[in-house]
């Protein structure tokens, strides 16, 4: 039985939120948001043998220039996420919606939602251009590690972007990857992972494109030092402190490029649903749970794996 790190909900608050912003996720990611509901859910993990979903808002993220406006949203979000948890709490649980980059607004809206029963929060990739690792999120990272908080990464598109391309049309083919990758090795760079080392950081999709910027990273980074260009990182150390889900598709190649430089502790299953239908999500699970290559390490992730990450 496997707990889910990367489920979406998807409210009418959130729906709501989305048009008070005036953001179309059709124009934004390229695809329209799926239908959701509690039961298609609740059956789905059911036929994926999913003992419980940590829920998250999906993107595109609920930011406006109105910080007070991007507040009110983002509260009406957690309280309808709470109320569905509250009803199935052996089933579902939620990481808080903040509204990033207004730090104080977030460290508030972080702390109502714990009070909720949030057991973490989840964070985009940038928020209007501040992309994570940045200093100007110091204070609320400072607020997350004081309380060993679990956080939840997920990509949006970067502010700017070739439109032409199919990988600039839809954000999951490529810019969702990028982006992820972007943020994390601003991370990295920043030294996120070893400043604030209680928190918990979840990286989705196999670890997207870090497995092979891991190295090409550790290799630049260390010229750039030598020439006083950026400080001198531990880049495996950081890179060691996060965890990754295998939300997409982990198999044939993607899993094994994960673990040639993440350890088999640091792995955690994740669905993508409703985003992936869940006829694709079951068949690529069933193929995953049969894989004998993969016998230890699928204990390890329904397992010792998914504890550690939560804290337990």
């Amino acid at each position: 039985m496997a707990i889910d790190f990367h489920a979406h909900i998807i409210t009418p608050e959130y729906r709501w939120g989305l048009k008070s912003l005036n953001i179309d996720p059709l124009a934004v990611d390229g695809f329209a948001l799926p239908d959701w509901s509690v039961e298609t859910h609740l059956e789905f993990m059911r036929e994926a043998g999913i003992e419980q979903s940590i829920l998250s808002s999906p993107t595109p993220h609920l930011l406006g220039d109105d910080g007070r406006l991007t507040a009110k949203i983002h509260r009406e979000v957690n309280v309808s996420m709470a109320k569905v948890c509250k009803k199935h709490p052996d089933k579902f649980s939620f990481v808080a919606s903040v509204p990033l980059p207004f730090t104080d607004a977030a460290i508030q809206e972080y702390r109502f939602a714990k009070a909720l029963g949030a057991v973490g929060v989840k964070l985009t990739t940038h928020a209007d251009g501040v992309y994570l690792g940045d200093p100007a999120l110091d204070d609320f990272m400072a607020e997350l590690n004081k309380d060993h908080a679990l956080v939840i990464i997920h990509p949006q598109r970067a502010a700017e972007y070739p439109k032409a391309p199919i990988t600039g049309t839809v954000a999951a083919i490529f810019e969702y990857p990028t982006d992820t990758t972007r943020a994390v090795l601003n991370m990295m760079a920043h030294k996120v992972m070893t400043r604030f080392p209680s928190i918990r950081f979840v990286v989705p999709h196999t670890g997207s494109f870090l497995p092979y910027m891991l190295q090409r990273f550790t290799g630049v980074s260390g010229i750039l030092a030598s020439m006083g260009m950026m400080e001198q990182v531990d880049l495996q150390k950081e890179f060691q402190n996060l965890y990754f889900d295998i939300a997409g598709d982990p198999e044939p190649v993607a899993l094994d490029m994960l673990l040639m430089v993440a350890g088999e502790d640091k792995i955690v299953y994740g669905s993508d649903f409703p985003h992936s239908p869940a006829k694709v999500v079951l068949a690529k699970k069933k193929h995953l749970d049969e894989n004998p290559k993969y016998k230890n390490l699928l204990l390890k992730i329904y397992g010792e794996n998914e504890k550690n990450c939560l804290g337990e």
